[in-house]
């Protein structure tokens, strides 16, 4: 079945950085777009970024353009998401996903991970 494993959430200062990475198996990763998301306590899932199948193509979120880059390695069946510059209301708990095509919406999307914490503290 497909899985899509997020990983390298945490505690970060305001200012810090991390990198979140998804890890997919039991679909044809080249063949999907990879989108992240996140939800915030009280709040609805929102769009953070997104990447095409063959990574030509990223689309963010206004909240986090300059700041995020997604990026994959089809290779290695991985999405990654850099966050640099965090802010405390990037506090969320982060999923990625994959759909046919590369979309901000997501219900469009066919598969989700389980999701990982991030809290940028102030």
């Amino acid at each position: 079945q497909v899985q899509l494993v997020e990983s390298g959430g945490g505690l970060v200062q305001a200012g810090g950085s991390l990198r979140l990475s998804c890890a997919a198996s039991g679909l044809t990763f080249s063949s999907y777009a990879m989108g992240w998301f996140r939800q915030a306590p009280g709040k609805e899932r929102e769009f953070v970024c997104a990447i095409s199948r063959p990574g030509t193509f990223t689309y963010y979120a206004d909240s986090v353009k300059g700041r995020f880059t997604v990026s994959r390695d089809n290779a290695k069946n991985t999405v990654y998401l850099q966050m640099n510059s965090l802010k405390p209301e990037d506090t969320a708990v982060y999923y990625c996903a994959a759909d046919r095509i590369v979309t901000r919406t997501s219900y469009e999307y066919d598969y989700w991970g389980q999701g990982t914490q991030v809290t940028v503290s102030s």
